[in-house]
């Protein structure tokens, strides 16, 4: 593999100029994000028809220009899992590209797997080998050896080849359009994922009540400043479990907060005082201002019908070359019985298995397997599609 290394800000301007009249550009990153608040970019691998070259992120300068000549121009841009690509797109020039084709929500829609790995696409679709052996490699230091680089690289190399293959997948299942929608949806959360508070992702906060869910808040804005201040992650600040823990408690009192294992930290207990503050004006806050609790699924039903319409999607998805779990989850199933239950005069928001592609794909089956319209059996059990759905 013949690649170009770009190491200076005249040479990525040079480079820039040239993506801007390429039909399609594929790219990747390596990025350290065990010590930062924000992950560290180190290198971006960068692959069109005609070009195959290595920016090296820790001494260029300013990488800017490459993220808006991706983001600029008609091209599609290529990924594989491009979540970490696109937030680092998003941060540097707040846009994402106009036509983004990620080969693994691809793979899933052309029912090869999902998610799957770089290196298994590799091998499925191109019968060739991905090497893995600078997995956890610190992209940081330099220089980087020809064998980092190499493997670096190839992340890039067979992108192109992927996307045609399942593309042309794709296109015979009739799903290119499920692929419009699908990337659609995945860049309006990230783009709101990035832009809002993201305080409901810490874990355990199901079923703690509005008081709790404030204090939550209020620890999460906190622990947010902090380790932006401090420039490192911000579970290293205040592990997600400590603030679940304090929201029960429901105490300002120095001496409770000081009294919780976990706590003992120097650093965390020379802002004591600072989380004491926090705590009180989320226990001051009026209750019509506090936050609505996270709601928990409590309903028995909701669980058996989940289940029993859980392994009807799988037996649909497998019979159809689609994964199982890009169409939805349990919890999504249950979300879907519980709007068709309730009505949709009650309806705030659709669920998943009700819009799009998906209620084409399955809500029609639901619905009559939950009105006794359809019906499961069991036919060969030793047979790859044992279930039966009749109707």
């Amino acid at each position: 593999m013949n690649y170009e290394s770009i190491t200076t800000d005249s040479q990525l301007g040079e480079f820039c100029k040239e993506l801007a009249a390429a039909p399609w550009i594929a790219l990747d990153t390596e990025f350290v994000s065990e010590h930062t608040y924000r992950p560290e970019l180190c290198l971006i691998q960068v692959s069109t028809p005609r070009r195959l070259a290595m920016i090296d992120a820790m001494v260029v300068h300013d990488v800017r220009p490459f993220w808006q000549a991706v983001v600029d121009g008609s091209h599609e841009t290529i990924v594989h899992a491009g979540r970490g690509e696109m937030e680092f797109c998003l941060l540097a020039v707040d846009q994402l590209p106009k036509n983004l084709f990620d080969v693994q929500l691809a793979a899933g829609l052309a029912g090869i797997e999902y998610p799957a790995g770089y290196g298994t696409l590799v091998a499925k679709l191109l019968g060739e080998l991905s090497e893995k052996q600078e997995t956890r490699t610190d992209w940081r230091k330099r220089p980087l050896s020809k064998r980092q680089l190499d493997y670096a690289v190839q992340d890039v190399y067979y992108l192109g080849l992927i996307r045609d293959r399942i593309h042309a997948r794709l296109e015979e299942l009739g799903r290119l359009s499920w692929m419009t929608e699908d990337t659609e949806a995945w860049c309006e959360e990230l783009c709101r994922a990035t832009s809002s508070e993201r305080w409901r992702r810490v874990s355990g906060n199901s079923g703690l009540d509005q008081r709790s869910m404030a204090i939550v808040h209020e620890l999460w804005k906190w622990r947010e400043g902090e380790a932006k201040h401090r420039d490192q992650p911000a579970r290293r600040v205040l592990r997600d479990d400590l603030i679940i823990e304090l929201a029960k408690r429901q105490t300002a009192d120095v001496k409770r907060i000081s009294a919780v294992r976990g706590l003992e930290r120097g650093d965390l207990l020379r802002k004591i005082n600072e989380i004491a503050a926090c705590i009180q004006r989320a226990l001051a806050l009026p209750e019509e201002q506090c936050p609505p609790r996270t709601p928990r699924d409590t309903t028995p039903q909701l669980s058996v019908l989940g289940q029993f319409l859980f392994s009807a999607l799988g037996s649909v998805c497998r019979q159809t070359h689609m994964a199982p779990n890009l169409v939805g989850g349990p919890n999504d199933i249950r979300d879907w019985i519980a709007w068709r239950l309730a009505g949709a005069e009650t309806l705030r928001r659709l669920p998943k298995l009700a819009s799009g592609w998906r209620a084409e794909f399955v809500g029609r089956l639901f619905d009559d397997l939950l009105s006794g319209k359809t019906s499961i059996r069991i036919g060969d059990p030793a047979s790859e599609f044992p279930l039966i759905l009749e109707g």
